[in-house]
């Protein structure tokens, strides 16, 4: 399995586990605390996870959870790319992702320092969006999202979840491979487009995205698979986030992507002992 990722020359070792800390630069993502709408609270997020261990910083503009509109690419635009330049700027040596389904979006935080892309839609949103990876030779996070934000918790259908998305990034991977793209990481997409049942029988057979040779993503921090399971809301969440977290990991997850920094990096390191 690929264990190493170029982010514009820098060079990200997956030999151990790593935590991307996620900054949401908007008022309106699922989870209050993670949110930043100034620049101050931007950089003092960012380096706090720094300092906690984060290994990526994930900036995004653009709410994501159920029930969120797509929003205008301009808005998108004075949002994200003032955050990541400031980022950039002050905490040159880390790993920036940006979280976005715009090729010009991706395309401009990457020429603002950015040094990876996250797509919730692996580009199905915006068809353009593989031709730009390939030119910008960056990490790209490619997720499975049946729908959009908008609807995609309403109805969530399959037949059989895990073949489904199996055979989703089955197509994914091999359009993006003939593009050239060559650091790419496996995102299965927990909670978006599935039902507490379908994130479950995701979760227990996330070994099995291993097959493509490629680092899997596991984004399942504080989101509602735990908060409906445990009849709790998201604030209380850190706890159950923590046991999936190891559970994942168990599972052969590279990357974890948190809210909390600090405790996913110390599952990580008990995870390493488990396993040394």
């Amino acid at each position: 399995m690929q264990t190493t990722l170029n982010c514009n020359g820098r060079l990200l070792t997956l030999n151990t586990p790593i935590v991307m800390g996620i900054i949401n630069v908007n008022e309106d993502s699922f989870y209050p605390a993670s949110r930043a709408t100034s620049i101050h609270q931007i950089l003092s997020k960012a380096e706090k996870m720094l300092k906690d261990g984060a290994s990526i910083l994930d900036l995004g503009a653009m709410s994501s959870r159920p029930g969120a509109r797509i929003m205008d690419i301009d808005v998108e635009l004075n949002g994200i790319i003032p955050a990541v330049e400031s980022v950039c700027k002050e905490f040159p040596d880390a790993v920036v992702s940006v979280d976005t389904l715009r090729s010009k979006v991706a395309e401009l935080c990457v020429h603002s320092g950015a040094s990876m892309v996250n797509d919730i839609s692996a580009g199905d949103f915006d068809p353009e969006m593989i031709q730009i990876m390939t030119r910008m030779k960056v990490p790209y996070v490619m997720m499975h999202m049946q729908g959009l934000p908008a609807t995609m918790q309403q109805n969530p259908t399959y037949t059989d979840v895990l073949m489904e998305v199996l055979k989703y990034f089955v197509e994914k991977v091999h359009k993006a491979r003939l593009a050239g793209i060559t650091d790419i990481l496996i995102d299965p997409g927990f909670g978006f487009g599935k039902t507490l049942d379908q994130n479950y029988t995701l979760m227990r057979h996330l070994e099995v995205f291993k097959i493509f040779d490629f680092p899997v993503l596991a984004g399942i921090s504080r989101k509602s698979l735990i908060c409906k399971a445990l009849n709790i809301n998201q604030e209380d969440a850190l706890n159950g986030s923590t046991a999936l977290h190891m559970v994942a990991l168990q599972r052969g997850a590279s990357v974890l992507r948190v809210h909390d920094v600090k405790e996913a990096v110390e599952c990580v390191k008990l995870y390493k002992r488990l396993t040394d």
